[in-house]
């Protein structure tokens, strides 16, 4: 069954956080991951907006959990936590409309 990391967070450093996203890209290909929301600007609903929203769907929790603790993602994961503040991820399952 299909696992999803889901990312909220802040960029208060946006000179620092440049080197995220060509850091983390090569790293998401390798672990067979699939980029469903990556969002700088959207849309407030409920709650406090944050200004980044990502979306990543993995195969599996484990295939998730390859990725978030392969150690060459490790010095990547320190630039988007040392350049963002309000962070939130989390490791969320697929849902499958049980059966009538």
């Amino acid at each position: 069954m299909a696992a999803y990391i889901i990312a909220s967070y802040d960029i208060d450093d946006p000179e620092g956080y440049r080197g995220y996203v060509p850091g983390v890209a090569p790293l998401l290909a390798k672990h067979d991951a699939e980029v469903l929301v990556a969002d700088y600007d959207a849309k407030g609903l409920e709650g406090e907006k944050r200004g980044v929203y990502v979306v990543l769907r993995f195969e599996s929790d484990e295939a998730a959990l390859a990725w978030y603790n392969d150690p060459a993602y490790q010095p990547v994961k320190k630039i988007r936590v040392d350049s963002s503040e309000n962070g939130s991820l989390v490791l969320a399952q697929e849902f499958a409309i049980p059966e009538a």
